[in-house]
């Protein structure tokens, strides 16, 4: 865990983190040359067009990595109800050999995307798609073979989806550019950017480099899947929006980050070649949808301006509403869940820019804990409530690992107990406050909760 503060340069910004996508599982070696092979190919010649890759889509060690990768990631069934316990029980390597089969005779179609909502922060509902066990395994084999030839080609100023970088990165790249005098923002958020993305202008941008008519024609069926939705009263019903209106890829799919990735490549692009970095002292740094512009004093209105222009350009909306200029040190922005601005120091009260976790993100946390712990939750086992209250913790601190987050650490850790001690009172039928009934000991020792601020530095650079 680094030390609060301005811990990172930019060089060690490289090593915060490391790419999650294959979790614990190890490339195969025979997968990794043809990676490599391409990724060398595409950055020594970044004209080259590659003309033959559908054949590696279906080769068996690229599908069964494929599958591994996805049995990993787990996941919901799709349309057809196919899990990967069906898969087992129907046999892996027959599984595999019927679907490379129908990529080979090119009789493979895929099927509807289940369409389900999730909550977001501010309340509303986020769309998910969720494909076929079978279409996940094909886009992610087609992953395996495209990820490395565009990763070639897409700018540092994207962070999302790509090996070696993260969220973390991007963050510490905002803070060390606003250090380096560049203190007005443009904090741009587009309205619903991966189901605004024009269908032809992105196969352009990937026929650039790949001309292969089968991997074209595969990803165009992706694009166009029909979506099925499930009402109220369970019925069932498929649209073709995708298909009719001829953008947007569908959020969920394996191959979609990468897609989203490529058409975000032609702002940064275009905001190249037109001279705005150099003309308003301009640095982008782009995850997926979010999208930050920090500029030299005075010039963050022309680059709100231009941003416009180019988006419209792309026929991308920018949403006026949560778009904005801030002027830092006096005003502050959120970016990735972090709010940055002006910060102070504890044992010298000197100011200076920094980041820490934003109240959204703390909050969305107590959220999540306060449902955990709920008096309708007394049913469980107090062992796995606390694994599942540990699981939460670590994935938030790990995610929330740079810049001030000592004091953040702390109010989950007061919250934590708290909500726990009522939990444990109501689950025993307790009157009393609970504190002398379930100490600090008790929690963190016998219990073995995680104690947040003992995983990274106990003092508190700064504070907001």
């Amino acid at each position: 865990m680094p030390v609060e503060g301005r811990d990172l340069g930019s060089k060690q910004t490289q090593d915060v983190g490391k790419d999650r996508r294959l979790g614990n599982l190890s490339t195969p070696k025979s997968v990794r040359r043809l990676q490599k092979a391409l990724h060398a190919k595409a950055k020594a010649a970044p004209d080259f067009r590659f003309y033959a890759l559908y054949d590696k889509i279906y080769r068996e060690d690229i599908l069964a990595h494929a599958y591994a990768q996805c049995r990993s990631n787990k996941g919901a069934p799709g349309v057809d109800r196919q899990d990967f316990a069906g898969v087992e029980a129907y046999g892996r390597e027959r599984w595999l050999g019927e679907l490379a089969l129908a990529l080979r005779e090119e009789t493979y179609r895929p099927e509807p995307i289940r369409r389900v909502f999730i909550p977001k922060a501010n309340g509303k509902l986020r769309p998910l798609g969720i494909s076929t066990l079978r279409d996940r395994v094909c886009m992610t084999a087609a992953m395996l073979v495209l990820e490395p030839i565009f990763e070639a080609d897409l700018p540092p100023e994207q962070y999302a989806y790509r090996p070696g970088r993260n969220a973390q990165q991007a963050v510490v790249e905002v803070e060390e550019v606003l250090f380096r005098s560049h203190p007005d923002v443009v904090d741009a958020d587009l309205s619903d950017y991966f189901g605004s993305i024009p269908h032809a202008e992105l196969l352009k941008s990937i026929a650039r480099r790949v001309v292969d008519r089968r991997v074209l024609h595969l990803i165009k069926q992706w694009l166009e899947c029909p979506v099925e939705e499930t009402d109220g009263r369970g019925r069932k019903r498929r649209t073709t929006v995708a298909k009719d209106s001829r953008c947007g890829i569908p959020q969920g799919s394996p191959i979609s980050p990468l897609l989203a990735n490529l058409y975000m490549r032609r702002f940064v692009l275009a905001w190249k070649k037109l001279g705005l970095e150099r003309s308003l002292g301009s640095r982008i740094v782009n995850y997926a949808d979010d999208l930050v512009i920090l500029c030299k004093r005075g010039k963050a209105d022309e680059a709100q301006l231009r941003m416009r222009e180019i988006m419209g350009q792309l026929k991308l909306t920018v949403n006026e509403e949560k778009t904005r200029i801030c002027k830092v040190p006096e005003e502050r922005f959120d970016f990735l869940g972090y709010t940055f601005g002006r910060m102070y120091s504890m044992r010298t009260g000197q100011a200076r820019i920094g980041y820490r976790p934003s109240k959204k993100s703390i909050q969305h946390m107590v959220r999540e804990i306060h449902a955990l712990t709920a008096e309708a939750m007394c049913w469980q086992e107090t062992t796995a409530l606390v694994g599942k209250l540990n699981r939460m913790l670590r994935g938030w601190a790990n995610y929330f690992q740079v810049g001030a987050v000592s004091r953040a650490y702390r109010a989950l850790d007061s919250y934590t107990t708290m909500r726990l001690r009522r939990w444990l009172r109501n689950k025993y039928k307790i009157r009393r406050c609970g504190y002398k009934d379930f100490p600090d000991s008790y929690l963190y020792e016998t219990l073995r909760l995680v104690r947040l601020s003992r995983l990274g530095c106990d003092v508190t650079w700064t504070k907001a």
